[in-house]
């Protein structure tokens, strides 16, 4: 378990919580780890105007949280906002009941109310935390957040960085520009016009010269896809998703609304070196962010970079595994306005349903029943012009085939389908539950693409 102590020292050693705007201020109780509460806050995101967010702990970027793999992680929430909300916590294999879907696993938190989130974690890596409720704004005014779960034998790094990818939609006074519009929901999502970093427009990261450094970049962003370069400099691929990959050169890597990119850096000896990191839309670099080397660390050189350890996933037995199929589609289609003057958009479907929201007396039908502890394939299709990064909650799958692009086998809670793509990914049922199962473009879940599925 992180006591407090060992929370400062490690906020002392690490750059990643000294950037501008960036604060580890989490308010703690004997009997948990971490008390968060959901509020709203004036952020200063534009120069001449603050910005009516919504915060965690008062403050964004929000506090990083930190776990340790495989021991219990407790985690006092209380809801200040004006609205009913909750807590999913993005990638992470936990019980059911903590997973933060209303109606689906918990009664919404209403305002003033509290909930006790515990679960442990099984798996080391990068995560984030954020709502699974009134998702467009809650997300989108500023409650996301980065979940760090560290490794039982944590690999030998220099120093780390944090970096959270999220636009904003501000009109030059700091207030918000709607947030979603339907013409934008139907096709890639309605995009911001502020980019940040960690709360910051193309900040600075101090990193040591000479230096083994571990950048953990999340796209924590409702709609917009990122392609992270480091242009001429060298990074190592180390994770994808908090899940482990044999090391391998960056060259581009896509990283869909959700999915997080665990990078290795060998620093320059020299101080004062730039290292931009990049968003890469066809030949145009457009820089996000950089590295700066500061005084180096006394040794010849470097030590080679360290893989990350494996975490616990179960192979699935392709040999014995069912196959179900899922069709991603664009419907195009608007409902009519309700009694209460209420517009809904279903804009989206999967294998021809869209996901029209729930209540208590009103669960939708499961896309799919699975057997606890079986394997299965499910077939995807992307038959849309957009990409959808699908994600499952719950579970990680391997992603075994595609019809557009080589692929090496490899684990991950998010798939990034390409237009007009076909993929299979695999995993064993060995989560009990009602797990979501959606595009995690903000807007294309809330206008159809979202469903679940059951394990029992």
């Amino acid at each position: 378990m992180i006591k407090r102590r060992q929370l400062l020292q490690f906020a002392g050693a690490t750059t990643a919580m000294t950037l501008p705007g960036f604060s580890l201020s989490l308010s703690r109780r004997p009997d948990y780890d971490y008390v968060l509460t959901a509020e709203t806050t004036p952020l200063n995101i534009v120069p001449g105007g603050a910005t009516p967010g919504l915060a965690f702990n008062g403050q964004f970027p929000a506090p990083v949280i930190r776990a340790k793999q495989g021991k219990p992680l407790r985690i006092h929430f209380i809801n200040k906002l004006s609205q009913e909300t909750t807590i999913h916590w993005h990638g992470i294999r936990l019980d059911n009941a903590m997973d933060g879907v209303p109606y689906l696993t918990q009664a919404p938190i209403k305002p003033g109310e509290t909930f006790d989130y515990e679960f442990t974690c099984p798996d080391a890596g990068t995560f984030w935390y954020h709502p699974h409720m009134h998702s467009i704004e809650q997300l989108g005014k500023g409650l996301v957040g980065a979940l760090i779960v560290e490794e039982a034998d944590p690999p030998a790094f220099d120093d780390e960085v944090i970096v959270g990818l999220k636009d904003w939609r501000l009109k030059k006074d700091g207030n918000f520009m709607p947030l979603s519009e339907p013409r934008h929901a139907a096709r890639a999502g309605t995009l911001g016009n502020i980019a940040t970093v960690s709360g910051t427009r193309l900040p600075t990261f101090s990193v040591p010269a000479n230096a083994n450094v571990r950048v953990r970049i999340l796209n924590m962003d409702n709609s917009r896809q990122f392609a992270i370069s480091l242009g001429e400099n060298k990074a190592t691929v180390l994770a994808l998703d908090a899940m482990p990959l044999p090391p391998q050169p960056l060259s581009v890597q896509a990283l869909g609304v959700g999915m997080r990119l665990d990078i290795g850096v060998r620093t320059p000896a020299e101080a004062g070196v730039e290292i931009p990191i990049y968003d890469v839309k066809g030949r145009f670099h457009q820089k996000i962010c950089s590295l700066r080397t500061t005084s180096p660390i006394r040794r010849s050189s470097p030590p080679p970079l360290p893989a990350l350890p494996s975490n616990p996933v179960s192979e699935p037995d392709l040999t014995a595994a069912e196959t179900l199929r899922f069709v991603f589609e664009w419907a195009g289609a608007m409902t009519p306005v309700s009694k209460s003057g209420h517009v809904h958009h279903e804009f989206w479907t999967i294998n021809r349903r869209a996901w029209a929201g729930m209540h208590t007396a009103d669960l939708p039908e499961p896309l799919a029943e699975l057997s606890l502890g079986k394997s299965y394939i499910f077939e995807l299709f992307n038959a849309t012009p957009h990409g959808h990064p699908i994600h499952l909650h719950g579970l990680i799958f391997k992603v075994i085939k595609s019809d557009r692009r080589d692929i090496t086998p490899f684990f991950t809670d998010t798939i990034l389908l390409e237009k007009n793509e076909r993929a299979q990914i695999a995993f064993v049922a060995d989560n009990p539950g009602k797990w979501m199962y959606h595009c995690h473009v903000i807007e294309h879940m809330k206008t159809g693409l979202m469903g679940y599925i059951t394990i029992s």
